[in-house]
């Protein structure tokens, strides 16, 4: 079903409406949504003045729910191989999200250039996964240093992001989907401070720290 809407709807409009892809990704992801008869819900405020949004990712309802709850034209950071896939690339190509390509060296010059031109040209807010894959642990995989260095070089305000409950919804890893509420935790924002070294580790914690509360408090794992 995601496919046919994504495939068959989103890109065709998109192509054709070239105003309005911010409009399209975010009214054809609450269908998508509601289609799978799930539901979201936010916690706290998102933040549309942060230069960058840091999340844990599990799987793809992870961006659906994020363009689903609110219109803000996030450009999303996704590898290469994503961009190349066929017809499919074309959600990440006609929005102009930011391609990275791990396996060349120049890869992450090409993600700070991309970075500073979002921050600065287009008021757009960057959406990215620090942990670099999708996983179905509890525990977040560490930290990639890529966006430790582009917010550090170009002194990001970034806003954490906790989404949990998403793999209720639909479990890529064993193949399992149910009616489900996706839960968005907005955390504090804060200006990356070069000088504290310890910054991105401590990021790192403090989202770690809602996911395990997440699943304490309310059994919503993440």
């Amino acid at each position: 079903m995601i496919s046919l809407v994504a495939a068959g709807m989103m890109v065709p409009l998109m192509m054709v409406l070239k105003k309005h892809r911010n409009a399209i990704l975010h009214h054809f992801n609450k269908l998508i949504i509601f289609l799978l008869g799930a539901k979201i819900e936010t916690h706290g405020t998102r933040d549309n003045s942060a230069d960058m949004f840091v999340m844990n990712h599990q799987g793809i309802i992870d961006i659906i729910a994020m363009e689903a709850a609110q219109n803000t034209n996030l450009r999303w950071v996704a590898k290469k191989q994503l961009f190349d896939a066929p017809w499919f690339g074309y959600l990440l190509k006609l929005p102009n999200m930011i391609q990275v390509d791990r396996e060349n060296k120049s890869g992450l010059i090409k993600l700070i250039r991309d970075a500073k031109e979002t921050q600065t040209q287009t008021g757009r807010v960057i959406a990215i996964f620090p942990e670099g894959t999708r996983t179905d642990k509890q525990d977040l995989l560490s930290f990639k240093a890529g966006t430790r260095i582009v917010a550090e070089k170009l002194q990001l305000r970034i806003q954490p992001i906790v989404i949990t409950n998403s793999k209720q919804l639909l479990n890529e890893h064993n193949k399992t989907a149910h009616s489900a509420t996706v839960h968005i935790n907005y955390l504090d924002t804060f200006q990356v401070d070069g000088n504290n070294k310890e910054w991105y580790k401590q990021l790192e914690s403090t989202m770690q720290m809602v996911i395990d509360e997440e699943y304490n408090t309310y059994k919503r794992q993440r």
